[in-house]
């Protein structure tokens, strides 16, 4: 039997939330699972809780009159102050307001959040953009799209998205095994049914809302049932929600502190049997119009997600200076290399962010959206690792082994922490936890997380290479090099002739 959704988390909700309303609205009846037990409050579980209550400060932002000209904005058409990232952009300042608005997120954040609301809401924005293609797909489906849009604008919804299939068997066709895909299995008055997994979905414990739609490596199927987006509240009726195991647990006393605030969350969604209604669907079989879709709705937060990287490296960057400082070797010009690779790769993201918005186009809806920024997310990606290893490199086993705070506070060890733990002109107590900081973000579950997260968030390496390859107009220069080869190379000799043999 299909199942609807029966309560709507942003009930009694319009214009910027605050954090006390986040935390509330979380409380919704959502199927959250977290080691085989049942959540029924995400807020208030200990797992959950210290990344809600951070979003949530970041929420009350909003409403600070310092921050809220810049992460805000008035919607004409309902008068109420929405999220900025949710703003329609036209021009080019509007394109930066968004920038800046995102620089204030990502910095509360230490660029350690990928599902940001900066960064999801433009994805909504991009759907929004999209709708006159996705109107002609099935009449009603770019209202759809817009309504959608609209109802998370101006209910501040978290959103996350669900893109990529379950990992059974990638070398089967999910035609002959369909359980290797979401699919449609039904289509009746109230809407679609649909049948399956989705993974690896971030942030879906303590968002409200996701938005189902393909990856770039399964966009090109031909089966229809098995192109489909559309959106959901989480606490829809036969959704589930699998999570993993939690980073920044303290048993031992040893601090994470960017994974006790930080940790998003990643999640297995489950659909069984889950009825989505008509005005949720916005594409049905329609698999050449999702692979255009695909980059046009990620046109703004593949340049929030530039946005983001760059706060990750500035992290990265500062993290490895004070630890070279606190063990004196910031001076060895090894050590300054290293460390002028990571500003390099700082200063870079920094480019490539002007570049979007210098290659920004006008789509066919009327919004200015960003440049293309394909290539440089390849680069992001090949050089995730490297940004990493400079700060291991630097810390080397001192990352490995540190005193807690119950260590430094023991009678008996502090005389010998403070004699042979501490470092140059920094006494033992902050060296442990800057240590500890470059471990969690470099080292432990969490910071090996965040690496990962950087090389596959962008999507299947290869295949961007490939498709930047495929992309690249060649015919002027081989036109050329044609022409320079089709004579003989270089300057022509006369052959010598033997002297007897002369008339």
């Amino acid at each position: 039997m299909s199942k609807t959704a029966t309560t709507d988390p942003s009930k009694g909700h319009l214009g910027v939330r605050t954090g006390d309303g986040y935390r509330a609205s979380l409380d919704d009846g959502r199927e959250l699972y977290l080691d085989g037990k049942r959540i029924t409050d995400p807020a208030s579980h200990p797992a959950f809780k210290p990344s809600v209550d951070e979003l949530a400060r970041i929420f009350d932002l909003q409403h600070d009159p310092e921050h809220a000209p810049l992460m805000t904005w008035k919607d004409p058409d309902s008068g109420l102050t929405l999220g900025r990232a949710y703003q329609p952009t036209r021009t080019l300042e509007d394109l930066r307001a968004q920038r800046r608005s995102a620089e204030l997120w990502l910095r509360e954040s230490m660029g350690q959040h990928g599902r940001s609301p900066a960064f999801m809401s433009s994805i909504a924005l991009g759907l929004y953009d999209f709708r006159h293609q996705l109107e002609r797909n099935q009449t009603g489906f770019g209202a759809n799209a817009e309504a959608w849009y609209r109802h998370c604008a101006t209910n501040d919804l978290v959103l996350t998205h669900a893109l990529g299939d379950p990992q059974i068997d990638r070398s089967a066709d999910p035609v002959d095994d369909p359980d290797l895909a979401l699919r449609v299995v039904e289509e009746n008055d109230k809407g679609i049914v649909v049948r399956g997994a989705k993974q690896l979905t971030t942030l879906a414990p303590t968002a409200h809302e996701v938005l189902v739609y393909l990856s770039a490596s399964f966009t090109q199927r031909s089966a229809e049932q098995f192109v489909v987006w559309c959106a959901l509240p989480l606490n829809t009726p036969g959704l589930i929600t699998l999570c993993r195991e939690p980073f920044g647990a303290e048993p031992w006393g040893h601090a994470h502190p960017l994974a006790g605030r930080f940790d998003e969350q990643d999640a297995m969604l489950f659909f069984d049997d889950v009825l989505v209604p008509w005005d949720r669907v916005f594409l049905l079989r329609d698999g050449a119009l999702a692979r255009t879709g695909l980059g046009r709705i990620n046109a703004w937060s593949a340049y929030i997600g530039h946005i983001r990287y760059r706060e990750r490296l500035r992290t990265l960057l500062a993290t490895a200076t004070m630890l070279a400082e606190s063990i004196g070797v910031d001076g060895f010009r090894n050590v300054q290399e290293e460390l002028g690779k990571l500003a390099t790769y700082t200063e870079m993201t920094e480019y490539f962010i002007d570049a979007a918005e210098a290659r920004a186009t006008v789509t066919d809806s009327g919004l200015l959206a960003p440049g293309d920024t394909a290539a440089s997310r390849v680069w992001s990606a090949e050089v995730a690792a490297s940004a990493v290893a400079v700060v291991r490199n630097i810390g080397s086993a001192g990352v490995l082994m540190q005193p807690t705070e119950n260590d430094l506070g023991n009678e008996r060890l502090r005389p010998l922490l403070d004699r042979y733990m501490r470092g140059k002109n920094i006494p033992a107590d902050k060296k442990s936890r800057l240590f500890r900081l470059a471990w969690d973000l470099t080292g432990d579950s969490f910071g090996q997380r965040q690496d990962l997260y950087e090389y596959v968030h962008r999507g299947d390496l290869a295949r961007n290479r490939i498709n930047i390859f495929k992309r690249q107009d060649q015919t002027e220069i081989r036109s050329r090099l044609e022409r320079l080869i089709s004579g003989p190379a270089g300057p022509t000799t006369t052959a010598h002739t033997p002297e007897g043999e002369r008339s």
